[in-house]
Parts: C-alpha cells; sequence; structure tokens
C-alpha cells in the first residue's frame, strides 16, 4: 500500500462540458426536496408544534455550515469523487479511513435513493383501490428506480435537462401549494404561539437535526464536476442557490401548513397530511396537485442522486475500495455503478423498515459533513476558509450528529441498535477493502 502526502488539486478536465448553472442547481434541488418535506412534517408538528417553520430555518442553518466546507474542497480539488476524494486526499496516509468515509456515504446515498422510490410510490398509488398493497408498492418504487437508471445510463445531457424540467416545474407546483395554504388559513400564528406548549431551544435542535436528510443533496453538484465549466465559480453559485431556495421552500409551506391544516390532522395523516389539507380546501384537485408535487419532487430526487453518488462509486471502486467493476465506463458514464446502487436501493425497499433507514441516512450525512468540517479545518490554509466559519461550522455540525444520537437512544433504542449493527458491517466491509493491495495514490 502506498500513499502519499496530501495531493494536490487535479488541473485535467475533460471536455465536453454538458451541465451550465441552472442543470447544477436541478441536481442539487432535485437531491434536496426530494420527498422531505411530505415527510418531516408531521414529525415536526408531532414535536415541536407552531416552530416547525424555525425547524426549517435551523435545519437550512446546519446544511448552510455543512456545505461550506464542501464547497471549498470542492473548488480546492475538483474531483468527482467528492466526499471520498476529499477525505483521502487530505489524509492520504490513512486507506481505512478513506474506505470507511466511501463506504459511509454511498451506502446513505442507496438509502435515501430508496426513501425517494418510497414516497414516490406512495403517492403515485394514492388514488387507486390497491394504494394499501405493500407489494404494489414496492414493485412501483422498483419500477421509477429502473427508469431513472436507463435514463442516466443513456446520456448526461438527457439527464441534466430531464432534471431541468421536473425540478423547475415541482418548484412552481410547490409555490401554489404554499400559496394556496396561505390564502386559507384557518388561525394566525399569535394565536397558535398562545396554545402552544412549552418547546425548549433544545427540541428545535433535536428535530432539526432529525429532518437533516430532507436538505441533504447538495453536494451532488461537486459529482458533476467533470460535466461543467468554470468550478470555481459554478459550485458555490450552485449549492448556495440550491440551499436557498430548499429553505425558502421549506419554510414557505411549513408556515401554511401550520396556518390551514389543524395539527391533529397533520399529525394524523403523516406524509399526506399536504395531500388532505389541500383536498379540504379544493376539492380532488388540491390533493392531485400535492400528489403531482410529491412524484416530482421524488422523481428528481432519484435521478439525482443516481447521478452524482455513481460517480462517486465508480470513484471509490476505481481505488481499489470497491469491486474494480463498479469502475467501469461507457462514454464517461459509470454503467456499472448506476446498475449497483439502484439494484441495492430496490434490495432495501424489498426489506422495509424504511423508517429506520431515515434515521440511518440523517445519521450519515450529519457524520459526514462534520468529517468534511475537520477535513477542511485542516488545510484550510489551501482551502482559504475562514478559521472562524470553519470552527463554526465543525462545532454546529458535532451538536447535530451528538443531538440525533442522544434522542435515538432515549426514544428508540431499537432504531439505534439497527443504525449501528449497519455502520458495524459497513466498517468490516471497508476494513477487508482497505487491506487489498492497490495502485499508487
Amino acid at each position: 500500500m502506498i500513499f502519499h502526502k496530501p495531493a494536490k488539486p487535479s488541473t485535467h478536465r475533460p471536455r465536453g462540458k454538458t451541465l451550465g448553472v441552472p442543470e447544477l442547481v436541478a441536481i442539487a434541488l432535485g437531491g434536496m426536496v426530494g420527498g422531505g418535506i411530505f415527510t418531516i412534517l408531521g414529525i415536526s408538528v408531532a414535536m415541536v408544534g407552531v416552530f416547525t417553520p424555525v425547524v426549517m430555518l435551523v435545519g437550512g442553518l446546519i446544511a448552510s455550515l455543512a456545505a461550506y466546507s464542501y464547497i471549498k474542497l470542492g473548488v480546492y480539488y475538483k474531483d468527482e469523487g467528492a466526499t471520498y476524494s476529499f477525505f483521502k486526499r487530505t489524509f492520504p496516509n490513512s486507506p481505512f479511513a478513506a474506505s470507511l468515509i466511501g463506504w459511509w456515504i454511498i451506502f446513505g446515498y442507496i438509502s435515501t435513493l430508496a426513501l425517494y422510490a418510497y414516497t414516490f410510490s406512495s403517492y403515485s398509488i394514492s388514488r387507486f383501490a390497491f394504494s394499501d398493497s405493500e407489494v404494489v408498492r414496492k414493485l412501483v418504487a422498483g419500477g421509477v428506480i429502473l427508469v431513472f437508471t436507463l435514463i442516466n445510463v443513456w446520456s448526461v445531457k438527457g439527464m441534466g435537462k430531464i432534471e431541468d424540467l421536473m425540478v423547475y416545474t415541482k418548484l412552481v407546483i410547490l409555490a401554489i401549494i404554499s400559496f394556496v395554504l396561505i390564502n386559507n388559513s384557518q388561525t394566525t400564528l399569535p394565536v397558535l404561539l398562545e396554545q402552544q406548549g412549552e418547546v425548549s431551544v433544545l427540541s428545535v435542535l433535536i428535530v432539526a437535526s432529525l429532518t437533516f436528510v430532507a436538505f441533504e443533496g447538495f453536494q451532488l453538484v461537486i459529482n458533476a464536476v467533470n460535466e461543467m465549466d468554470e468550478p470555481e465559480r459554478n459550485i458555490p453559485r450552485a449549492i448556495y442557490a440550491a440551499i436557498v431556495i430548499a429553505i425558502l421552500i421549506y419554510f414557505v409551506i411549513s408556515l401554511g401548513a401550520i396556518l390551514a391544516i389543524p395539527f391533529d390532522e397533520i399529525i394524523a395523516n403523516e406524509e399526506y397530511a399536504l395531500a388532505a389539507g389541500t383536498n379540504n380546501m379544493l376539492g380532488h384537485w388540491g390533493t392531485d396537485l400535492v400528489v403531482l408535487g410529491a412524484m416530482l419532487a421524488s422523481s428528481s430526487a432519484i435521478s439525482g442522486t443516481v447521478f452524482g453518488a455513481s460517480r462517486q462509486m465508480a470513484v471509490i471502486a476505481g481505488d481499489g475500495f470497491f469491486p474494480l467493476a463498479l469502475a467501469k465506463r461507457v462514454n464517461r458514464i459509470p454503467v456499472v455503478a448506476i446498475i449497483c446502487m439502484s439494484t441495492l436501493a430496490f434490495v432495501l425497499i424489498l426489506a422495509g423498515s424504511l423508517q429506520v433507514i431515515l434515521e440511518f441516512a440523517s445519521v450519515t450525512f450529519l457524520l459526514v459533513s462534520l468529517l468534511m468540517a475537520y477535513a477542511n479545518f485542516r488545510i484550510r490554509k489551501q482551502t482559504q476558509s475562514s478559521l472562524l466559519v470553519t470552527v463554526i461550522a465543525f462545532v454546529g455540525l458535532l451538536i447535530g450528529t451528538v443531538l440525533i444520537l442522544r434522542y435515538e437512544y432515549q426514544n428508540q433504542p431499537e432504531q439505534l441498535v439497527f443504525i449501528l449493527t449497519i455502520y458495524t458491517l459497513l466498517s468490516v466491509a471497508s476494513w477487508l477493502f482497505s487491506r487489498k493491495p492497490r495502485r499508487p495514490a
């Protein structure tokens, strides 16, 4: 095993860039605004009530802290391996650590891919008689993964244009839903605040940490570095723009929901709360609008995740920490990695227990973002990062990680055991691959 001092940024850029800022923002928003707003609303209202919009702002702040280090490292290294490559190149003498973070992040993406597909399936069959059939729901989820697998294998440019169409259409639909909710408000914030029981700052921080997965996805922009022009300029522009848009969407929709829909209905209907609420206001047209918005949101999240994470998986495989076959590319497209990710996501769907997979995804992305903040701190002079901002980001992400683990330990210990079991299996696999001889880094 040969590892050298921290690698310098790559200067090689392949020709034929096909993704501009609109496509990059679409990829980020595709990964961020998936089924998150539809699934986290009920959890948040149940735990903090009227302070749900505040949770969205805090979650966005945590995402911004995480994004700072990703952007600095992404601009410095310009490596489509993103999370994995940043850590490997910052700590080149730690092959096990590089392998470990590679396995963690890829299976984090696979779990979110399964969740997005399951959300799509739940909404797409919600108006049919067989909507309660788990078999049908899982088959439809597998079908939508297959569709976007084929699209990603077909063409980068084709994927980018389809992603544009889905993302910007869903933004229009979500804006309409927000307008409908706020225009049909049944109460006011002062009234809700008066009725609200005591909610601690700690509770708000815990919920923001639990729902962090709803903001995950901005990292996918960096995976497209070989398909973009001027990464120094376009990476920060795309990521920050996507985070701001996501925060606005989550804040406005959550505000409209708590003003227009009784809390007990939001909690009882869980991910269908928005559909049920708009149905009361606009009839079946309202429900159809929310269903369409949820399907577009989850579809674009599937497409963006398959695109970005498969490239990261191919880079890891090329370094020998995954089976080498996963590094195979056709016209720069990591076909085998795309197929492998999609297959594993479908296996997770068949296995069920998607609630615990959601918790695993939130813990994983918080933990990995924490490690990215640490890596950026180590080479802050090279990345020209602010010491103050870097330290604040590290501390903020550390608090979020501790809070979510504390919550799991106190309230859902069986889920924590399951999550730790997954981490143990991933750690063993990454250790075995890290021991294999490989070419110089």
